[in-house]
């Protein structure tokens, strides 16, 4: 079995099980390499076409999220059998939508019978493999880029628990629900090499697989990440999902916090998101550049740290 799985017998799968990325990456040639990805969750908002909207975001994300452009996919669904066909439709229509808007076409899928509903995408992209983003790619002196803000993990709690205001939830589900498309062309404008995308491990979950693949450490100044405007609030009343605890719980041995951070701001850094942005590593030399392009792009970035010698991760 060890040998099936042997590395060298496989020469052009360039991203496996080996890496931390998310999506699996196969050469074609020089100039091409296939990104093959699948995501798929329960539902994260009440309302059926933007759950669907969101779950294709947030499946498309993992091929943008190394420099890729996707160009097809597949429904991958779950749905109980007494779920009224107009919420099913609503849900595929949304990712249908989604996807159009990303240029890519939904050619078929899967659907089984479940309990709870369940909806995602498989992702088919393309990347040139010798400028593709991964987790292994920061360089020490880089200045670290986040393209949507924090906060989508306690808002979706506190909405499950009848506890959001509406204006809270509006907020985070139009940030899951746009495309790290504008994001990944930007990386690629500016030739960058070190990104993910902040999903279920939250961001010092991804800082750190960061961390591990690329042999450096990575310091946060707090006060420079973004946050949606509810996230506080619900964080000081400890509504977080079972997940940020997880996160918590496996990842803070690596962790420095500065003592003046209380508990609710840590775990803010813990919280998991569903279709974040993309966290990325920018040479110092062309961040002035990388600032004036992305509004040109209608792209959102907010600097909050650096790349720095060492190992982990430390949030001042």
């Amino acid at each position: 079995m060890k040998a099936i799985f042997d590395a060298a017998s496989f020469p052009d799968l360039l991203v496996g099980l080996r890496e931390p990325d998310d999506a699996a990456v196969w050469r074609l040639d020089e100039e091409r390499a296939l990104i093959v990805s699948t995501d798929f969750f329960t539902p994260v908002v009440d309302d059926a076409y933007d759950y669907g909207a969101i779950a294709a975001a947030n499946s498309l994300s993992d091929v943008y999220a190394m420099g890729g452009k996707p160009f097809l996919a597949l429904n991958v669904a779950a749905l109980p059998e007494d779920l009224p066909d107009e919420i099913s439709s609503q849900i595929i229509r949304g990712g249908a939508e989604k996807a159009r808007e990303a240029g890519v076409v939904i050619a078929g899928g899967h659907t089984v019978k479940d309990k709870e509903p369940k909806y995602g995408l498989v992702v088919i992209g393309f990347v040139d493999p010798r400028k593709m983003l991964s987790k292994g790619g920061l360089r020490v002196g880089e200045v670290l880029v986040l393209t949507k803000p924090l906060g989508f993990g306690v808002t979706t709690t506190a909405l499950k628990q009848q506890k959001a205001d509406e204006a809270d939830v509006l907020e985070a589900v139009n940030w899951m629900k746009r495309l790290n498309k504008t994001a990944s062309q930007l990386a690629n404008e500016f030739s960058l090499r070190g990104g993910t995308d902040i999903t279920g491990y939250s961001l010092l979950g991804h800082g750190m697989e960061m961390v591990q693949a690329s042999g450096v450490s990575l310091k946060f100044n707090f006060a420079s990440i973004p946050l949606i405007s509810g996230a506080h609030k619900y964080a000081r009343q400890g509504i977080f999902p079972g997940g940020a605890f997880d996160n918590k719980k496996y990842f803070e041995s690596n962790v420095q916090f500065v003592p003046r951070l209380d508990q609710p701001d840590q775990m803010l850094l813990f919280d998991p998101q569903t279709s974040g942005g993309l966290l990325l590593g920018v040479p110092r030399q062309n961040l002035d550049s990388f600032l004036a392009r992305a509004p040109e792009l209608d792209q959102a970035v907010w600097v909050i740290g650096d790349v720095v010698e060492g190992i982990g991760i430390e949030i001042r």
